[in-house]
């Protein structure tokens, strides 16, 4: 336990795996060109083969994953500041509800800029961490899991299953998305700015209800204070088995959750059917495979010694500096392909679009390395925790 009960001391392999994360978030991002979406773009034979084969393995591999992971470690993070604050003698729940209402000022600053912010899903879901502090384990598992199946979508699937007049296309957000993309493509920085106040932000809101994100995020955030709660990023005889068998346990579900979520849909002949179930299968093989990706990284990171790989380290600084850099690569990236910046939207490629993104986290993270070399956090970290503390 000295890797994360000291004040100056911080457990490494979670700031890693948040790094990662970001690093994935960002490949994502520029891949879809910050929400403006692009039609064929006139390349080469082997040039559109390459982005054919970029975009596949990069949404294989992440979409839906680098989401979740930075959710799981935000409930665990939760739960690092509260047992902090208890051994000091405070009650951090009230001042845990002030942070959040501070994230949803961090998250408007990130939605004039970006139309698929994720800060402000935070701040409200975040709101179940409170009254969770104080449930047994077993009770987060179970609220946790019912989360995590979406019963929204399974009661919309029942009731469209006896109602097959009913339709519902899950896709209110698309009337939003529309306008966001129009000022995207055509419009100067102010029109922009104006635009997300409004119209963006139900753009990225919509979408994250209609995504299932709703139920996901809440549920990813308590099983994130329950890894907190058993230890489970912390080297131990126990850890390592509870990582083996999660491993197991997610690579045996995403077989069949990968052979639903592809398969049945085409079968599918009712339209609302079809809309929810695309939500709620999905979701979980996401998560099967998030657990898969996270086990193999912190069992690799075990078994070298407890500092992990050198490969693995590499993001550290960049997921230590999480809020700064997440707010910051948008601003980039939308700059970069926005027609108020540089305009690339319709220019660029999967396969350069991944370049773009791989720049952006170099160069982050060369800031971030130097930024914690002569502070102890990043900027807007530091403005958040005095905010906190005030």
């Amino acid at each position: 336990m000295s890797a994360i009960t000291g004040n100056t001391s911080r457990l490494e392999v979670v700031d890693a795996l948040r790094g990662f994360a970001l690093l994935a978030i960002v490949l994502l991002h520029n891949l879809e060109h910050y929400n403006i979406f692009y039609g064929d773009l006139l390349q080469s034979g082997w040039l559109a083969k390459l982005n054919v084969w970029v975009t596949d393995g990069l949404f294989f591999l992440f979409a839906g994953k680098a989401y979740a992971t930075f959710s799981l470690l935000f409930g665990f993070s939760f739960y690092i500041q509260m047992r902090n604050a208890r051994r000091r003698g405070c009650d951090f729940r009230a001042r845990f509800a002030w942070r959040l209402l501070l994230l949803v000022g961090f998250s408007q600053l990130h939605a004039l800029f970006y139309n698929g912010d994720i800060l402000l899903l935070y701040a409200v879901c975040g709101l179940i961490l409170i009254p969770a502090s104080s449930w047994s384990n077993r009770t987060v598992v179970l609220v946790a899991a019912i989360l995590m199946l979406q019963p929204y979508c399974w009661g919309k699937i029942v009731y469209a299953l006896y109602h097959p007049e009913y339709i519902d296309n899950n896709s209110l957000f698309i009337q939003y998305a529309v306008s966001a993309g129009e000022v995207g493509r055509n419009g100067n920085l102010w029109q922009m700015l104006l635009n997300n106040i409004w119209n963006g932000q139900l753009y990225s809101n919509f979408w994250q209800v209609e995504a299932g994100r709703l139920f996901q995020t809440p549920a990813l955030f308590l099983l994130g204070m329950l890894a907190g709660r058993m230890e489970w990023f912390v080297k131990s005889v126990a850890s390592v088995r509870f990582w083996r068998k999660a491993l197991v346990g997610a690579a045996a579900a995403s077989v069949p959750l990968f052979l639903l979520k592809t398969y049945v849909p085409p079968v599918i002949g009712n339209v609302t059917v079809l809309s929810y179930y695309s939500i709620a299968v999905p979701m979980l093989y996401n998560f099967a495979f998030m657990v898969l990706l996270v086990s193999v990284f912190v069992l690799a990171w075990f078994h070298h010694g407890d500092k992990g790989y050198a490969f693995q380290r590499m993001p550290v600084a960049y997921g230590r500096m999480s809020l700064t850099n997440y707010i910051g690569q948008s601003v980039i990236g939308v700059a970069i392909y926005y027609h108020w910046g540089f305009g690339l939207y319709n220019s660029v490629g999967a396969a350069g679009s991944a370049l773009i993104g791989l720049g952006i986290f170099f160069v982050q993270l060369s800031f971030s390395r130097y930024w914690l070399s002569r502070h102890a956090q990043g900027p807007l970290e530091y403005l958040w925790k005095r905010g906190t503390w005030l």
